[in-house]
């Protein structure tokens, strides 16, 4: 293959993560401690951060890349065909006999909040040999994308791998953990997180655009260059060492029906912005990653509510 067919093939967008199987339960509140109670509707999905936010940059149009670890079971044979169906390329996703497909049970009440229980299995069990193998894919592409689903260490690795071949990195520290290792700060060109996650980091409680400003501030000391913090239905506020004041960039008010993976479809949706339209300018790209994530909470599931691209208003392209 020449060089010029070989940078036409990679993938643009490459997420090293997480995927997982939902198991969605409706209802119409969360059940308190011991309580058992009736749901209305249940299905299977596929989530995952990394997954869903890989669907999402490939939904939008991205040529992307997954980097992730399933089960050798019938949850990680379905996960590869999701992917295939998608438009991903699965050269870099492992399948192991030594741990289940991850896996989230969900509970989602009338009103669209979720309770969430997370069992990695799998996706633990990704590891540097993982990454090497993946080495030309992660330093080929434009952007790459990273979330704590996986071992944390791993997480960084390929921050840094990509950080050393000018690759633009977004990390999503979800799930948070307090004790966070401080490269994941100056590997990363937009670290995101939102309102919990920040609170988690920083120990700012966080419940106004105001709250999201001094958090990111705290972020920024720490060695980030550039800092988003989504704040659901209130959108975003954007804080960059380049260019301060905070920028507050609110989202169009919609009716949630689901808000499960919101996040990760503004994430992958952003990861699509900086790979395909570098000079759209942050604060665009991050007004018309909240549009395409507004659209996802107005219906079911997690990755069934993603947009893709003919769906959606061309002006955001």
């Amino acid at each position: 293959m020449s060089r010029e067919a070989q940078a036409n093939s990679a993938a643009a967008v490459v997420v090293v993560g997480s995927c997982m199987t939902d198991l969605v339960s409706l209802t119409t509140r969360l059940p308190k401690a011991g309580e058992t109670i009736h749901g209305h509707k249940f299905f299977i999905g596929f989530g995952g951060k990394g997954a869903n936010q890989c669907i999402q940059a490939a939904r939008l149009g991205g040529k992307t890349a997954m980097i992730c670890k399933v089960g050798k079971d019938s949850f990680g044979n379905d996960y590869l065909e999701n992917f295939k169906k998608n438009n991903v390329c699965t050269d870099f996703v492992g399948q192991t006999e030594d741990a289940a497909t991850g896996a989230a049970s969900i509970i989602v009440n009338s009103e669209g909040q979720n309770a969430i229980v997370i069992v990695a299995g799998a996706n633990l069990l990704l590891d540097s040999k993982d990454l090497e193998r993946a080495s030309a894919a992660i330093c080929g592409a434009k952007v790459m994308v990273c979330q704590l689903e996986i071992t944390p260490a791993i997480s960084l690795k390929a921050l840094k791998l990509a950080n050393a071949n000018r690759v633009k990195t977004i990390f999503n520290p979800a799930p948070a953990i307090a004790d966070l290792d401080p490269g994941f700060y100056s590997h990363t060109d937009v670290f995101c997180c939102n309102e919990s996650e920040a609170e988690i980091l920083t120990g700012v409680s966080v419940n106004s655009p105001k709250d999201a400003e001094e958090a990111a501030t705290v972020l920024l000391k720490r060695g980030c260059k550039l800092v988003i913090v989504t704040l659901g239905a209130e959108g975003c506020v954007l804080l960059s060492a380049k260019d301060s004041p905070a920028k507050h960039v609110p989202a169009e008010k919609v009716k949630a029906v689901d808000t499960t993976g919101a996040g990760d479809s503004f994430v992958g949706a952003l990861a699509f912005y900086m790979a395909y339209y570098p000079d759209l300018g942050m604060e665009e790209m991050i007004n018309r990653s909240c549009s395409i994530a507004s659209v996802s909470v107005q219906s079911a599931g997690t990755q069934s509510s993603y947009p893709f691209r003919k769906d959606l208003a061309q002006a955001l392209f």
